[in-house]
Order: structure tokens, then C-alpha cells, then sequence
């Protein structure tokens, strides 16, 4: 496998409400390769808007390790931050008022922010943006001429408009009818074939694993497991649950309650295989 382009060891991040301590992520582990589409999917709660605010450098983490290239997030001077989500990241939000300006078009959208970068030839460039979105005969439409999927091809443009080398995409489909949530994944899902763009898409939609060439899943602040999809078949390859650095593994309900819910197992080595069973309990897995 290649070395990870973005890589999380051990990340914590824990809220204070007053005098209480909400846990979000929980020592969780993940590492994505250059031009890797992955998606991550979990409850409300999970932690996996949490993962993205801390990858995107909006929000320090508590605990634990988090590099992208050579840049340690966690350590990483304000000025060294700045320049990483000006020049690396590129991000689309669930909603439209985070992503947009209701007022003018959307090719005044893409311009604005195209000079906020610096651009040369900005009008020109977010003509082009707009083109590779699928919304060339668009530009000149206002927010609230635009359909749902409309305006978030307009948020995948301007994520765009930094030639950013990770794109992060915060239930870009939330508000989205199945129709145009599959159009804006396979758009998304173009771009990373034609570019090699790495992308890390949080939706609580699994329709988004048939994009993606992983999809992992979180649960209690932590990877639970993972999956991939065969292109050519269109099949799920298979479910891994994912053992993290420090050899913890999460177990579904139904695998619990195959245990009789007990929270005290033993493992046992055979052969190359390890067989878990209810502790003190000499029955079948």
C-alpha cells in the first residue's frame, strides 16, 4: 500500500459543557493514501463531522496525532494552519448558507471567492469551475433559481477553485432527494478519476459506498470497521472491522448479543485464527 498522504493515530477530541467533558473521537485510527476517495459513514453523534472540522484545521485536537504531507495539525503554528486551508483544503458543508451566497449568482459566487485566492482571470476561471459542474448555461442564475443540487454543485466548484490536494465534504447530500444526491456522488466521484483528488465524504447516506473506493464506519468516536466496492461488479468486496493501534475492537450489537451481551470474553488462538467466547463459557462462538 502507499504511504499515507493523511494519517490519524490515537485522535481524541474532547468538548467541555461546563463542568462536563463530552468524548467525541476516542483514540480513533485512520490513514488515506494519495488520490483515495473515502467515505465515513455513522449515527448522529458518531463523531464524523468532529473527524472533519479537526482535519480541515478548524479545530485542534484534544489528543492523539493528526499529519497531512509533512504538516502535524496538531502542532502546527496558526500562520502554518492558515496556509494549509488556504493552499491544501478544499470543503463543501451541508448547508447553503454555510457554503453560499444567497444574493448574487453563481458565477459571482465562484469569482469571490477565486479572488480571495488571488486568481488571475477570475471571471473567466469560475466560468470554468461552473462548466466542470455541470452548470455552464447556470452561472448567471441567483441561489434561489438554483435546485438543491444545483446549488451544491456551485459549493463543489468553489471547493475547487484552490486546486486543493484534499477535498472534505461534510454531508454534502443532507438535504438532497436520492436523485440528485447519486448525481452530485458520481460528479464528485469523476473529478477524483480525472484528477486524483483525495476526498473524504462524511453522509449518513449509504448510497455513498457505491462512489468510494473505501467506505469506513464510526461509531463511539472510533473506526468500527470498513468496506470496499468492486468497480466492475458494482458488489460490496466485504465488511473488515478494524483493530486499532492499540488492539482494541468494536463488535456490532448482533455480534454482542451472539455473545449473550457479556462484556467479558476470551480469545483464543488456533491455527492462525482467533475465536472469541462469552469468559468463563465453554460453548460454540
Amino acid at each position: 500500500m502507499n504511504n499515507p498522504i493523511l494519517q490519524c493515530r490515537q485522535l481524541t477530541q474532547i468538548y467541555r459543557v461546563g463542568a462536563s467533558e463530552v468524548i467525541a473521537l476516542q483514540g480513533l485510527d485512520l490513514s488515506v493514501v494519495q488520490g483515495e476517495m473515502v467515505g465515513v459513514i455513522g449515527l448522529s453523534g458518531s463523531g464524523k463531522s468532529t473527524l472533519l472540522r479537526v482535519l480541515s484545521g478548524l479545530l485542534q485536537p484534544s489528543g492523539g496525532t493528526v499529519r497531512f504531507d509533512d504538516l502535524q495539525l496538531g502542532s502546527a503554528t496558526p500562520r502554518a494552519l492558515d496556509r494549509y486551508r488556504r493552499d491544501d483544503v478544499g470543503f463543501v458543508w451541508q448547508s447553503t448558507a454555510e457554503n453560499l451566497l444567497p444574493t448574487v449568482s453563481a458565477e459571482m459566487n465562484v469569482k469571490l471567492i477565486l479572488d480571495l485566492y488571488g486568481a488571475d482571470n477570475s471571471a473567466e476561471r469560475a466560468n470554468e469551475l461552473l462548466c466542470r459542474v455541470g452548470l455552464a448555461e447556470r452561472g448567471r442564475h441567483v441561489m434561489s433559481e438554483l435546485s438543491g443540487g444545483e446549488q451544491q454543485r456551485v459549493a463543489l466548484a468553489m471547493a475547487l477553485a484552490n486546486n486543493p490536494r484534499l477535498l472534505l465534504a461534510d454531508e454534502p447530500t443532507g438535504a438532497l432527494d436520492a436523485e440528485s444526491s447519486a448525481g452530485l456522488f458520481a460528479l464528485m466521484r469523476q473529478i477524483q478519476r480525472e484528477d486524483g483528488l483525495t476526498q473524504i465524504i462524511v453522509s449518513h447516506d449509504d448510497e455513498l459506498a457505491r462512489h468510494v473506493d473505501r467506505v469506513i464506519r464510526i461509531r463511539d468516536g472510533r473506526v468500527s470497521s470498513e468496506n470496499r466496492w468492486d468497480d466492475e461488479t458494482g458488489r460490496e468486496i466485504g465488511e473488515a472491522l478494524v483493530i486499532d493501534t492499540i488492539g482494541r475492537l468494536q463488535l456490532t450489537n448482533e455480534q454482542r448479543a451472539a455473545l449473550g451481551g457479556t462484556d467479558r470474553v476470551t480469545a483464543e488462538v488456533e491455527n492462525g485464527a482467533v475465536t472469541i467466547r462469552p469468559a468463563n463459557n465453554g460453548g460454540s462462538p
